[in-house]
């Protein structure tokens, strides 16, 4: 099958979900309402023509805690149940052995999943070299979304990644070529560089670190996620339980907070979706189940956040590096 049959099938799958979807102040609306124990909402990227679940699957913890022909039927899994947006990246980049994995599915499945990948490299050079890397592993000639990933890290100097060759410029080229078809920013730290980027940039989607103890350290859902939505970008949450502790598959988020977590998340204006990390089927169906039952906070809710987030917070202090 051609990839300009897959996408055109992808898009009109896509725009069929978007159809008649208002939008609030320049964010929008979900799709869906609530969603009902047997069906999983969806909700528009952006302004992109396209609708994804509002779970997508986070390939990292399975391709570090699971052996490769378990990450991939679990992945196929995910994809039977309708979290068909994956997102992943190389071993380098924390993932494992994710991307060989869910190339063994895409091998077979690439009509049926939204793909993201991510460059962690500044330059034009590295991140052609990178993304052709990531491809052949994945087993495909093209990604849907493509992020420079983790902006505010130190390697990713700004004047570098927003220069002459640099990422970025290589990004938009990909998007011409038809390697890629949306090119995204990600990343846990730093949310003045996301500001920066996106005033100067076509963005189509971004990804940050949110949840409700970090939105007093780091706080994209206040700097950076409006600005987005304003734009027509994308925008997606990632470490809504905080991300892992040490290493190891155990969140930092204490357990009992899971649920509001999720909940906070997906409640923020214009959010599209929400990454979890899921390393094998008892969290696959844990997440399902939450997002399938989603319902937004209450005012009470909301109000209890506060005083665990801020505890929770000083607690953690920046652990995903500088605010600034």
């Amino acid at each position: 099958m051609s990839r300009s049959h897959v996408s055109r099938r992808r898009f009109l799958r896509g725009a069929a979900g978007v159809a008649g979807a208002a939008l609030a102040g320049g964010c929008a609306i979900p799709v869906d309402g609530p969603g009902t124990p047997s069906t999983l909402a969806r909700r528009p990227l952006g302004k992109l023509g396209v609708d994804v679940p509002i779970l997508g699957m986070g390939t990292a913890a399975a391709g570090k805690h699971a052996p490769e022909r378990e990450a991939t039927a679990l992945f196929d899994e995910a994809i039977d149940l309708g979290v068909d947006y994956m997102d992943t990246a190389p071993d380098f980049a924390g993932y494992g052995r994710a991307q060989r994995a869910l190339g063994e599915v895409l091998r077979r499945r690439r009509d049926e999943v939204f793909l993201v990948t991510k460059t962690w490299e500044p330059t034009a050079e590295g991140a052609e070299k990178l993304l052709a890397r990531n491809l052949e592993e994945l087993q495909t000639d093209h990604a849907d979304l493509v992020y420079a990933h983790s902006v505010g890290d130190d390697k990713m100097d700004p004047a570098i990644v927003t220069g002459k060759g640099g990422v970025l410029e290589f990004l938009m080229r990909a998007k011409e070529r038809g390697l890629i078809r949306f090119v995204g920013i990600s990343g846990h730290s730093r949310p003045q560089r996301f500001v920066d980027i996106l005033e100067r940039f076509d963005i189509d989607v971004v990804m940050c670190a949110v949840n409700f103890a970090d939105r007093y350290t780091y706080d994209f859902e206040h700097t950076v996620f409006p600005i987005a939505s304003r734009k027509g970008c994308g925008t997606v949450a990632m470490k809504v339980f905080g991300g892992e502790r040490g290493g190891s598959p155990r969140c930092m988020m204490p357990s009992q907070y899971h649920d509001l977590a999720f909940r906070y998340a997906l409640g923020l204006p214009g959010l599209s979706l929400a990454i979890v990390g899921m390393k094998d089927r008892d969290e696959l169906r844990q997440n399902l189940e939450r997002a399938r039952r989603y319902k937004p906070l209450s005012e009470d809710e909301s109000r209890s956040l506060e005083a665990a987030g801020r505890s929770i917070a000083a607690e953690w202090g920046p652990h995903f590096g500088p605010v600034t």
